[in-house]
């Protein structure tokens, strides 16, 4: 097998990075040799086996040009130095900067949608750079269809993998708790579960919510906890290298995302045995894993009422707790890193 490159804006915490990880890792104790390049930033979340190369193509440009030229001089100087590698490509930006700096030489890439592709800002630099690639993996069917058929003729839908050894959670021995785990960013639509957890909370008082994360409106979920009369009982954890540790006493694992590519942190809550609840969003990711009613719950995307009614059949209701926890389990034979890395090196051989 040729030399895997995996190519990412950088290993920041966040659900790519943790698959890129994952993958990486698995790859490396296979013996195949493996590096990651990030082309903005240098920062590293998630362990790596030290066989894992690394390479910084820069840091973030701000739109500079001359930083833009320079991080592709030296993409390119690191694609002359493994030729014939296969490029997994886990970035829409990024895709685009592989196919400049590899003009005129022979490239093996894969690209991996990582979101919903509707909400992409750029899709005709999308499109463009796409069709370069020699195959699309999509994370579900339904955002395959969203790209033209040019495209969807090279698409092929795989999942995301989940961490060997999770904990076994066991019901009886976890606190009144709701965890979530995301990006404080808009999308992630924390303000939801902010505002259903308020009401909640006035019937199941003696529940708190944990949300781990950073971004960009922790001023202002913190704010609004504290307008809801909710300080010490919502805490902002950060991010966490050993989510599954800190969440494993968890009675519940909630997601309230406006859209997902899929969510690592809640396949790994239904992998561990946390009952979950998810808004059923584009592109389909919950939905894929989560049948209603019978391995964890789906409510309408910005819907508070579903929500807090979702939320309060859990709570109420032991029975259902206990069924969706020992169905969401079952999940760990579907995702797991090995399956998931075959499926990548198998599509990888096809391409000659």
């Amino acid at each position: 097998m040729r030399k895997i490159v995996f190519v990412v804006p950088d290993m920041a915490g966040g659900g790519t990075e943790k698959v890129i990880s994952l993958l990486a890792n698995e790859y490396v104790k296979r013996g195949i040799p493996t590096a990651i390049l990030s082309f903005a930033g240098e920062q590293q979340a998630y362990p790596l086996r030290k066989e894992v190369e690394l390479f910084s193509a820069g840091l973030p440009s701000h739109g500079n040009g001359m930083v833009r030229m320079q991080r592709l001089k030296k993409m390119r100087e690191f694609f002359k130095q493994n030729p014939e590698c296969q490029i997994f490509s886990f970035s829409t930006i990024g895709t685009g900067f592989i196919v400049l700096s590899t003009l005129g030489m022979k490239r093996h890439m894969v690209v991996s949608e990582r979101t919903d592709p509707q909400t992409c800002d750029h899709k005709p630099y999308r499109n463009f750079f796409y069709r370069f690639a020699d195959r699309i993996v999509c994370q579900t069917e339904d955002a395959l269809k969203c790209f033209p058929k040019g495209i969807q003729k090279k698409g092929i839908v795989i999942g995301n993998p989940i961490e060997k050894d999770l904990p076994d959670v066991d019901l009886k021995n976890t606190k009144p708790k709701i965890v979530t785990a995301g990006r404080l960013e808009p999308v992630k639509n924390h303000r939801l579960l902010i505002e259903a957890f308020q009401e909640f909370s006035q019937n199941f008082p003696e529940y708190t919510l944990e949300i781990f994360g950073q971004g960009s409106m922790e001023k202002e979920l913190k704010t609004l906890v504290a307008k809801e009369n909710l300080e010490g009982k919502v805490i902002f954890r950060g991010f966490s290298k050993n989510l599954k540790d800190d969440v494993k006493d968890s009675r519940m694992f909630v997601l309230s995302s406006d859209y997902e590519g899929i969510s690592n942190s809640m396949i790994e809550a239904l992998a561990m045995g946390i009952p979950v609840i998810a808004t059923d969003c584009p592109i389909g990711g919950c939905k894929t894993y989560i049948s209603h009613g019978e391995n964890g719950l789906l409510v309408p995307v910005r819907n508070k009422e579903a929500l807090v009614e979702a939320m309060t059949q859990i709570a109420q209701d032991e029975q259902l707790a206990q069924k969706l926890s020992e169905n969401g389990k079952k999940i760990r034979s579907e995702c797991s890193v090995e399956q998931i890395a075959d499926a990548m090196l198998q599509l990888a051989e096809r391409i000659q």
